[in-house]
């Protein structure tokens, strides 16, 4: 991490998000579960939309390679998710994270995260990531500036979801909202690549129904 912080010359951007649709529709997911019983979470819908916006920004889902001073586009999204177990902070990864559809996603996630804390995750899923998201509104976190996983070109920090006043429609309403923290490796990605990147998972966040309708789903 050391390397990576003093390497890679890091950028970050922060977007505020009115997300009450996607908490709506969490709530009724709760309610009226889907066929296998698969809990879906908000990081499985953010990680959903990460992957999503991957396809069109691959930029974001590159490396650099240091001997022939080349970017590295990676074909395929594994998706690293930061884990905070007793052993310390760990990044399995769920390889070919954009084939699979919202309850797989969330399937992987609760995976991941068993073996992690259990210190059983193999080796395999250790390695070969290409971006990662790390989830620090589960300790009650706004934002941050992640440290990029080393040889990855970004990171999206999950900030907490709250009630907060917000403007609605012209007036003033309690929404939920939460704040996206996006690291990018400079070097790979303009600035312009990475806010519309983070623009584009903003707005799945925002509007849940639109993103499906759009072809999200896989």
């Amino acid at each position: 991490m050391v390397a990576s912080a003093f390497t890679a010359p890091h950028v970050t951007e922060f977007l505020t998000v009115d997300v009450t649709p996607t908490i709506d529709l969490l709530a009724h997911a709760r309610e009226h579960p889907p066929a296998g019983g698969t809990r879906v979470t908000l990081l499985a819908l953010v990680a959903h939309a990460v992957c999503d916006a991957l396809g069109r920004h691959p930029e974001l889902n590159s490396s650099w390679d240091e001997e022939r001073q080349e970017i590295v586009r990676h074909g395929r999204v594994n998706l690293g998710i930061a884990a905070a177990t007793d052993r310390g902070l760990v990044v399995p990864n769920i390889p070919d994270a954009a084939a699979l559809s919202v309850p797989q996603l969330a399937a992987g996630l609760g995976e991941l995260t068993e073996l992690a804390r259990s210190g059983r995750t193999p080796a395999e899923r250790l390695r070969g990531g290409t971006f990662t998201i790390t989830n620090i509104g589960v300790f009650g976190i706004d934002a941050g500036t992640p440290i990029l996983n080393p040889g990855e070109a970004g990171i999206l920090a999950l900030g907490a979801a709250a009630r907060r006043p917000w403007e609605y429609r012209g007036e003033v309403a309690l929404r939920d909202v939460l704040t996206l923290s996006l690291s990018f490796d400079h070097r790979l990605v303009d600035g312009e690549q990475g806010s519309r990147f983070l623009a584009e998972v903003g707005n799945a966040l925002a509007e849940p129904g639109l993103a499906l309708l759009s072809g999200a789903t896989r």
